[in-house]
């Protein structure tokens, strides 16, 4: 699962044949007769990947996951395509992904600012309720507040509790594309620099570490670590300096 993890990361947008043509070159292995890459039988990917809570991101049918919208929910337009953003606290997104560990995964939510790349709030959790969700959430408003908050169209986001939270304190609401990856590409980006700069290196054994290397790591991202794209300035201090 931490190799399909590393793949899904760098590829999210494989699906499950290439991601196990993938794995199988990595793995070094071929059995007689077998094309170069297929040593991984693709319904056991297919079955770690549903597990892992993670999928392709491609528009498709797709099967019931934990992290699927509730059929019964509101779902809000996208509000950013060709939107320019010229401060802090202008939009905010979210996101969710799995974090391996030694033995099993945990779930990561994080919030951040669009403009300066800042990690406003984050949460770990072992299920995908929507509680963590709305702790991540509450936490971040208690710093200030968007203009546009935007997340992707799962279950935890389009319910209730999270919507109604923004609703009640007059932001608007954006919501990704079905299968637009690019829509929220700040955080997927963010999701790819801590994985690879953070959680591939540690190979956590409990919750408690994995706890503390995440804040840690969010703390050096936010307040050490230059943004080419801001000028090689840290998150922090673009935040501190655009923030209205």
């Amino acid at each position: 699962m931490e190799r399909i993890d590393k793949i899904y990361t760098q590829f999210p947008l494989y699906r499950s044949r290439r991601i196990g043509y993938t794995l199988g070159k990595s793995l070094g292995e071929q059995p007689a007769g077998e094309q170069p890459g297929e040593v991984v039988n693709r319904k056991r990917i297919q079955r770690l990947l549903r597990i892992m809570g993670i999928e392709a991101i491609y528009p498709k049918p797709r099967r019931p996951t934990t992290s699927d919208r509730d059929a019964e929910q509101k779902v809000y337009p996208y509000l950013l395509r060709d939107y320019k953003i010229s401060r802090a606290n202008e939009v905010w997104s979210t996101d969710i992904t799995d974090i391996p560990m030694r033995q099993g995964f945990m779930y990561l939510v994080a919030i951040i600012d669009w403009y300066s790349r800042y990690v406003i709030a984050h949460r770990l959790s072992n299920t995908m309720d929507v509680s963590f969700c709305v702790e991540a959430l509450e936490e971040a408003l208690s710093s200030g507040q968007p203009e546009i908050f935007n997340s992707d169209q799962g279950s935890q986001f389009t319910s209730a509790a999270f919507t109604g939270r923004l609703a009640a304190a007059d932001i608007r609401i954006s919501m990704d594309g079905r299968g637009r990856c690019y829509d929220n590409i700040f955080i997927e980006r963010l999701w790819r620099s801590l994985k690879y700069e953070e959680v591939y290196l540690k190979d956590y054994a409990d919750v408690a570490s994995l706890r503390h290397g995440i804040a840690e790591y969010f703390r050096f991202y936010n307040t050490e670590r230059p943004h080419q794209a801001r000028n090689n300035q840290t998150p922090t201090a673009v935040h501190l300096s655009t923030i209205h």
